[in-house]
């Protein structure tokens, strides 16, 4: 997928649809919940450069096997003492570029090495150590084993917001009560620096890593302690302080966008054991933080409007204009209020010595409780693992890129694409079937919709089923994912309208076309913009003087459930008059089961 950025002074916005198993939000006093809660919604973006050979040891991208790339640990007696040869030889056995990537090794390592924060509560949890014998932050209560799951630090994931730089850009957080926000608004990375300690390799240039996690501790270690500060993109060519400053003017500043003058955690200069110097950069939009919408309990389903929780994202505007290659992730972390959860701390935990308890943690794992029934106790079913617990889902890797110069800079754009998967609702779970997203799309007459989605030619929702059940029910050949789109007069029937008595087409001014403009007359360049969504861009254009060999009158038949379709289709970018309008996917209709239509209102 590829998206168009936002500008100065032109929005783009894409919405982001979830579902979560143990309900959020509510009023803590008329609709309270049974759980704390919040959702952190947070992307990451590199400069996408295909030209200069992008180094796949850092680069961002989507697994062509499914395989969790390998990790090699240190060597215990020598972890501390690596040479960067020895550093990269260990790092060059475990990541290969058939495999997905998000977070660098470097990140995972210093994560394995570093000490973890020992001031959090971990109840009755008996946290492991690494083979260097250091509790470190890959130990957690929710983790309390070396479970490792890509290359994220689980520390990082399982606490919000982090101590320590990441690589991560926040863009929201959801709160159960609304009262925290100002404490997430005032320390997220986005806006405050973090600091890590920097040691000197043997031989010269830095570690990416310290086994030591507080200032004290770092000079003790020779090391510097070194704050650094989150950024959008970095700005090379304002190689001073004061030019960088200097780029700042008022209409930026309205904007959002910042200059400012530090160090920036650039994971490619510590993949590459430089030393960090001051730069510029762009710092990051400010963080989002409202109260969380309501969803119900037990259930992964809809809010109190009907629909599933979501969050608008006003895509970034990069200063640089280069294309971004990025990918978007969402935490949903829940605690209990067994506990203080944001008051309770290591000194709660429970201790023992000589294998006996000597101070109980305030929960434990499947403890007996006295009811007052003669003594009789009941169980109950705690996991200490799961009392403060985060989920997460990510993205595949998709790209942000500038306005094509047929887009007005000015323009407000709405994403409109495709979500959920094949198969039956039970094949799906816990996503959907197949839908238009947004389902009901409201614009103005100037705004622009750029319309586009992402298929399959390989979807297989094999054994074991997990949540789900396996199999992939739908139309068409097993294993594809197909859509298109073509207009209907009335939602409540299945039938699409000819285009002779279409009115969405002839009410539609294309602005952008990815697989071009065909026709020499205004009607006939409608009618091909038409067959080109219709047809999923298997077709150009109708006539072969048009567009030759792509043209209906040339190209072999279309299979009448797509089957020969591409899997994606690149998009177009459009506005429509003021009016009503509804569309449908032919294939993905099924009215007893699924029902992929959409609905779209343009007002003045």
């Amino acid at each position: 997928m590829s998206y168009f950025q936002s500008t100065l002074v032109g929005k783009s916005e894409l919405v982001v649809e979830w579902t979560n198993q143990h309900g959020c939000g509510g009023n803590e006093d008329t609709n309270p919940h049974k759980l704390n809660c919040n959702f952190v919604l947070q992307f990451m973006c590199q400069d996408d450069n295909p030209a200069a050979a992008p180094d796949d040891s850092i680069t961002i991208r989507n697994g062509q096997a499914t395989n969790t790339q390998s990790y090699n640990k240190p060597s215990a007696n020598r972890g501390d003492t690596e040479t960067k040869a020895t550093v990269e030889a260990r790092k060059n056995q475990n990541v290969r570029s058939d495999r997905g990537l998000h977070e660098t090794w470097e990140w995972y390592d210093s994560c394995y090495r570093r000490e973890r924060n020992k001031g959090l509560f971990v109840a009755d949890q008996e946290l492991k150590t690494n083979n260097a014998g250091t509790s470190s932050a890959i130990f957690t209560r929710q983790n309390p084993n070396d479970n490792r799951r890509g290359y994220e630090c689980p520390e990082e994931r399982d606490y919000f917001p982090y101590w320590h730089p990441t690589p991560w850009t926040d863009i929201a957080v959801l709160a159960h009560n609304a009262s925290m926000c100002k404490y997430y608004e005032d320390n997220t990375f986005n806006k405050r620096a973090y600091g890590e300690c920097v040691e000197q390799l043997t031989g010269g240039g830095r570690k990416h890593w310290s086994n030591v996690n507080n200032a004290a501790q770092c000079a003790d270690k020779g090391g510097q302690w070194t704050d650094y500060y989150g950024f959008l993109e970095l700005a090379p060519t304002l190689t001073t302080e004061q030019a960088c400053l200097a780029a700042n003017t008022n209409a930026k500043r309205r904007a959002g966008v910042v200059y400012k003058w530090g160090k920036a955690y650039d994971q490619s200069k510590i993949v590459a054991h430089t030393t960090i110097n001051d730069v510029c950069f762009v710092a990051p939009p400010p963080l989002e933080c409202k109260q969380a919408g309501w969803s119900r309990v037990n259930h992964l389903g809809n809010s109190l409007e009907g629909v599933p929780l979501n969050y608008t994202w006003k895509i970034p505007h990069f200063p640089s204009g280069n294309k971004k290659r990025c990918v978007f992730r969402i935490r949903y972390n829940i605690s209990t209020d067994d506990y203080d959860p944001f008051g309770t701390t290591s000194e709660q935990n429970q201790r023992k010595e000589n294998n006996v308890v000597i101070k109980q943690s305030p929960i434990q794992k499947n403890p007996l409780v006295d009811i007052g029934a003669n003594g009789q106790p009941l169980q109950l079913a705690i996991n200490t693992e799961q009392t403060g617990r985060t989920f997460q889902d990510r993205t595949h890797a998709f790209f942000l890129v500038k306005r094509d110069a047929a887009i007005p800079d000015t323009a407000t754009i709405h994403n409109l694409n495709v979500r959920g998967k094949r198969g039956n609702i039970v094949q799906t779970y816990p996503a959907v079937e197949y839908d238009f997203i947004p389902k009901l799309l409201t614009v103005k007459e100037a705004d622009l919709i750029h319309l586009q989605w992402t298929g399959s030619n390989s979807h297989n929702n094999r054994a074991p089923g997990g949540d789900g059940d396996t199999g992939d029910a739908g139309e068409g050949t097993g294993g594809t994912d197909r859509h298109n789109f073509v207009e209907m007069h009335d939602p409540s029937e299945n039938f699409p309208c000819t285009y002779n008595t279409s009115t969405l087409h002839k009410n539609m001014e294309v602005v952008w076309n990815s697989l071009g403009t065909y026709g020499s007359t205004p009607e006939d360049i409608r009618k091909n913009h038409a067959i080109q969504l219709a047809s999923a861009g298997y077709y150009l254009c109708e006539k072969a003087t048009d567009c030759a060999a792509n043209s209906v009158e040339r190209k072999a038949t279309l299979q009448n459930q797509l089957n020969n379709a591409y899997a994606s289709y690149t998009g177009m970018v459009f506005k429509v008059k003021r009016g009503v309008y509804y569309y449908m996917c032919t294939r993905n209709n099924n009215f007893t089961n699924r029902s992929q239509k959409g609905h779209l209102i343009a007002t003045k």
